[in-house]
């Protein structure tokens, strides 16, 4: 009968396919993990994996078989979820992933919060794109994630907390830095700096501002894209560079470190783009009232 850490040592084999990296993630040795993996084709009598030249890859079957192992060792985790539920639903780790442009300006708030409330339940970070975090979150690598609506995933819960509007950020020399506010049309023909391809901010600027995504198709609008970088901060270089005007979450536009002089946040005139932020985990998580807690939390800090 195959044993709980023979499928740790395949599922961690089949990701890293190297022996001796699969064994240090496992704490274990390098011949006891190749042992293990040796016997467990033993036991099911397949070949799990295909060995040549110093590179291992799965075989069809033990594709199949890696599946399931994820599943088992999944359920298996709920179970000690479960039992340390029973105890006390804010104890032991949550792993919390949040998209690149909300981790940064939301978590240092909502860190200090969470561990005072609830001081054993630690919490491990996952900045990642909105498309990898789905992933992540249904195949049980995190507990819940921080992100952006619309999102939607098989069999999860998400609910939405808070609206967060954008504003432009404008180089402290530039006419539109000297507005009060601005519209849509009147920033249809300006030098925009927005992230790249794979980040939902760039697409929920062009969704919410018809005027911007309607002159960039139909009038050749000299509009850039920052498309070597990924990080809002990046931006505000940019802009304080005198590169041209960019569009940002409210939450990501504070200067801090910037010279008032350089930028200037204008809001929108009317009808301002927002965003709806929302936390997202399993409708099969274990641990609710956890999830309710970090959902209040980040809602409250948002709030005040």
């Amino acid at each position: 009968m195959m044993t709980l850490n023979e499928l740790k040592y395949l599922v961690a084999l089949s990701e890293l396919k190297h022996f001796g990296q699969a064994a240090e993630q496992c704490f274990v040795s390098q011949p006891t993990l190749s042992v293990a993996i040796k016997k467990l084709e033993e036991k099911l009598n397949v070949a799990l994996f295909e060995r040549r030249n110093q590179q291992i890859d799965l075989t069809p079957i033990g594709m199949h078989i890696v599946q399931r192992a994820r599943k088992v060792l999944q359920e298996v985790s709920d179970i000690q979820a479960i039992a340390q539920n029973s105890q006390d639903p804010l104890q032991g780790e949550i792993r919390l992933g949040a998209i690149f442009t909300i981790a940064p300006y939301l978590l240092p708030v909502v860190i200090p919060e969470l561990h005072q409330q609830a001081p054993k339940m630690p919490l491990y970070i996952e900045e990642n794109f909105t498309a990898s975090l789905r992933k992540q979150l249904i195949a049980g690598e995190i507990d819940a994630a921080v992100v952006a609506m619309p999102f939607t995933g098989t069999d999860l819960v998400t609910r939405p907390l808070y609206e967060e509007e954008f504003v432009v950020l404008a180089p402290y020399s530039h006419p539109v830095a000297q507005m009060a506010s601005v519209s849509q049309e009147q920033l249809a023909d300006e030098t925009l700096l927005l992230l790249g391809e794979g980040h939902c901010v760039r697409d929920q600027i062009m969704q919410s501002c018809p005027a911007i995504q309607q002159s960039t198709a139909e009038k050749s609008a000299p509009m850039r894209s920052l498309t070597s970088g990924s990080s809002l901060e990046t931006l505000k270089y940019m802009v304080a560079s005198g590169m041209g005007l960019t569009i940002l979450p409210s939450s990501a536009a504070r200067l801090g470190q910037y010279n008032p002089n350089l930028i200037k946040v204008v809001p929108f005139a009317a009808n301002p783009p927002t965003r709806t932020v929302a936390l997202s985990w399993r409708a099969t998580y274990t641990r609710p009232k956890a999830m309710e807690l970090i959902a209040s939390v980040i809602k409250h800090s948002h709030d005040t």
